[in-house]
C-alpha cells in the first residue's frame, strides 16, 4: 500500500514554483457571479478484486463522504473506471474551496468521532487484509473562468474523464487559454460535451497538464457529441490556428469512461 498523503508537501510545492499554477483574478462564467476557483483532490484507489470494493464502498457511503461534508467539502463524486486504463479501481473527487482546506481535512476528520466509528471496519484493516491495493492523489486548480463545480442534472449517466499533457509550462498554458477563454468550452456546450470542471493540474508525474471531466446520459450520445464537436466550423478553425495545433502544444492524452456509485454527489 502507498504511503500517508504528505499534503503539506504538495502544497509547498505548489508554492515554491515545482508545480506550474496558471495566474489571474478570478473569472466566473458569463452571467454568473465571480466565485473563487475551487481546489480538487482526485483520489484514486486502486483495488483487487473481491471484497476491496464493499468495504471501499461503505466506507465513503457512510464514513467519509458525510465526514468531508460537515468539514466544508464536496459535492463529491465516486466513480468506478468502466473503460481505460487502471481497472479495478475508484475515483473520488473531493472539491475543497481553498488549499487551506485540503491540508486541514485530515485534521477534522481525525476529530470527528462519527466519522472514526463509521470508518473502523476500513480505517483500521490490517496488513494481511488492506482495505486497497495503493492510493493515488492528484491535485487541481479550477480554470480562472470555470471556478467551480458544476454539478449534472439526472442519474443513469456516464462520465468522461481526460488529461491533456504538454511538453513545457508555454505550452501547457496555453492549451488552458484555448479553453478557459478561447471559445473552445462553448464550441463543447454547443456540441453535447457537458463539462462539470476543467482544472490545472498542480500535482502529477507527467506536468504540465490539465484535466476535466465531461459528462453525457448514455454512450450514444457520447458518440454524436463528439462527431459533431470534430465537425464544428469553429473547431476545425481553432485547431488550425498556427500555435494551437495539437502538435505544437500537447504530447499526449489519457482517458477514462466512468460510472457514478450510486451514493456519488456528482
Amino acid at each position: 500500500m502507498s504511503h500517508p498523503i504528505d499534503r503539506r508537501s504538495m502544497i509547498a510545492g505548489a508554492a515554491s514554483g515545482s508545480v506550474a499554477i496558471a495566474t489571474g483574478a478570478a473569472h466566473a462564467q458569463p452571467g454568473s457571479k465571480a466565485e473563487a476557483r475551487q481546489i480538487y483532490e482526485l483520489r484514486t484507489y486502486r483495488l483487487i478484486n473481491g471484497p476491496m470494493r464493499a468495504r471501499l464502498d461503505g466506507y465513503l457511503r457512510d464514513a467519509f463522504i458525510p465526514a468531508a461534508r460537515r468539514a466544508g467539502c464536496g459535492p463529491i463524486g465516486v466513480f468506478t473506471v468502466a473503460i481505460g486504463e487502471g481497472s479495478p479501481s475508484v475515483h473520488v473527487l473531493v472539491p475543497h474551496p481553498t488549499i487551506a482546506d485540503f491540508a486541514s481535512l485530515p485534521e477534522k476528520l481525525a476529530s470527528d468521532p462519527a466519522y472514526a466509528k463509521a470508518g473502523e471496519p476500513f480505517l483500521g484493516a490490517s496488513p494481511r487484509d488492506p482495505s486497497y491495493a495503493s492510493l493515488d492523489v492528484k491535485l487541481m486548480r479550477a480554470f480562472p473562468r470555470f471556478s467551480q463545480i458544476e454539478v449534472p442534472v439526472g442519474r443513469g449517466r456516464i462520465f468522461e474523464l481526460r488529461t491533456y499533457f504538454s511538453h513545457n509550462d508555454r505550452a501547457g498554458a496555453t492549451k488552458i487559454g484555448m479553453f478557459d477563454t478561447g471559445g473552445e468550452i462553448e464550441i463543447f456546450r454547443r456540441n453535447g460535451l457537458t463539462p462539470v470542471f476543467f482544472a490545472q493540474d498542480l500535482t502529477g508525474h507527467r506536468l504540465p497538464s490539465l484535466t476535466y471531466l465531461l459528462t453525457f446520459p448514455d454512450h450514444a450520445t457520447r458518440e454524436r457529441s463528439w462527431g459533431a464537436f470534430g465537425a464544428d466550423p469553429a473547431w476545425r478553425k481553432l485547431i488550425a490556428t498556427p500555435g494551437l495545433t495539437d502538435p505544437e502544444i500537447t504530447t499526449g492524452i489519457d482517458n477514462q469512461i466512468l460510472t457514478p456509485a450510486a451514493y456519488s454527489q456528482i
